[in-house]
């Protein structure tokens, strides 16, 4: 497989001006939605003082430009995080692999970021080995894998048409993903091996950040791309692209973005983190509770601070309206969540394990390692537990779960060894 640098991203990350003048702009209309609660988050407050208190009160915690950066953003607008005695400083960032260096360098205390890229950089795979956190999960689904329109005239549309016109049409085909080890990397290699095509051999794969994935199918760059909304649907909104398949379709409720820090500063600021977690579940109930906090969401996040594009863009795949761009429409129940009980947020240790098997299985990983004892080191299930308990979320009476997977795999977490030298197709 190739990989390609990055592609910067031209677009300049917002000032302390910008984003003043939209937290003013929206703070007084999504508190209202909020039922007009937010009133008094900033004067009282869960820590009032004592050794539960943050010992950092400003956390600078980055984002990509991405629906699913909502609760992390929503926690700062709404003022969730003064309730919790620390303020969150948004940084806006242009690449997954700049959220992965100054995570790494300290430039920013935690960061919404692709689960599997924080495995990555703890297996010392995805950049320079250093020991990771992962704090909680923000989302489940919302994802998809978009193939350009000019395949979908071909008749490549989902996954057995491509593997055909593939079989067929003999040429280089280009397909991007967001970062080598990342969430969008292991869902596209998992949906081409279901669908008979091995991407290390059958295809060039590139890596571009997430907002750059519409202008570079725009000009020709690749055939396909996997990222997360809203650019899957801004492909279809200008005409380029269509949806293949979605993510919730590869893997039902699957892990997604997390809230993620060095293990280094998970350990020295244990006080702040709860809070942080605490903030941001208040945040993804919030989102998760109607259609009305949903739709305030996406106006807030469209915003030029944040994802920078138009509501529509964001706002019908939130409430889990969607279309392909060929004329179909569905409703889908297993849309993007960011709370749903705290089933979306629980750290489980399967979750963290499959990244791993999937790396394995693409060579990303030479041997396999202690898959639950690097889980148990990297996902802090303890001091999420704390910021369950601050915040009434059921936490699950086990750290594995089930799943089904769509070329019909089901994965337990109870043997990952076998899992990962399980599949036909592999590197």
């Amino acid at each position: 497989m190739k990989e390609t640098p990055n592609i910067a991203d031209n677009a300049l990350p917002p000032t302390p001006a910008d984003v003043n003048v939209t937290r003013r702009k929206i703070i007084h209309g999504a508190s209202l939605v909020a039922g007009g609660s937010m009133l008094g988050l900033a004067t009282g407050g869960v820590w009032a003082a004592g050794s539960d208190k943050p010992e950092k009160e400003e956390v600078k915690i980055g984002f990509i430009p991405l629906t699913d950066c909502a609760s992390v953003v929503m926690a700062s607008v709404l003022g969730f995080d003064k309730k919790y005695g620390v303020k969150f400083v948004l940084s806006k960032e242009a690449s997954w692999a700049g959220v992965r260096d100054k995570l790494s360098n300290g430039d920013l205390d935690a960061a919404h970021v692709l689960y599997g890229l924080l495995y990555g950089v703890q297996m010392g795979i995805g950049g320079q080995k250093k020991d990771m956190a992962v704090l909680m999960g923000l989302n489940n689904n919302g994802q998809a894998i978009t193939l350009s329109k000019k395949l979908a005239d071909k008749g490549a549309v989902d996954g057995a048409s491509l593997a055909k016109l593939m079989r067929t049409d003999k040429r280089e085909y280009t397909f991007a993903q967001t970062f080598p080890t990342g969430t969008h990397a292991m869902w596209l290699y998992y949906w081409m091996a279901a669908n008979g095509i091995n991407p290390m051999k059958d295809a060039k794969v590139i890596t571009v950040p997430p907002p750059q994935m519409v202008a570079n199918m725009r000009v020709g760059n690749m055939d396909g791309f996997c990222v997360g909304e809203p650019w899957n649907h801004r492909a279809i909104m200008d005409g380029i692209g269509i949806t293949a398949t979605t993510t919730q379709d590869i893997w039902k409720d699957h892990p997604e973005k997390v809230l993620g820090s060095t293990l280094e500063f998970a350990k020295k600021y244990p006080n702040t983190c709860r809070a942080m977690m605490a903030a941001i579940l208040d945040a993804g109930k919030w989102i998760d509770a109607s259609l009305a906090n949903k739709n305030k969401m996406a106006e807030v996040i469209a915003d030029k601070s944040y994802v920078n594009t138009s509501k529509d863009a964001i706002d019908q795949r939130i409430l889990g309206r969607y279309q392909n761009g060929l004329g179909k429409t569905w409703d889908d129940a297993n849309h993007m969540k960011f709370y749903n009980d705290g089933l979306v947020n629980f750290p489980y240790l399967s979750d963290g394990m499959w990244f791993m098997t999937q790396h394995r299985r693409w060579g990303l990983l030479k041997d396999d390692p202690d898959y639950l004892a690097v889980a148990k080191s990297v996902n802090q299930i303890d001091l999420y537990k704390d910021a369950a308990a601050m915040t009434k979320t059921p936490v699950p009476k086990s750290p594995l779960r089930t799943s089904k997977l769509v070329d019909g795999a089901v994965w337990d977490g109870s043997n990952p060894k076998a899992f990962a030298a399980s599949f036909k197709i592999r590197a």
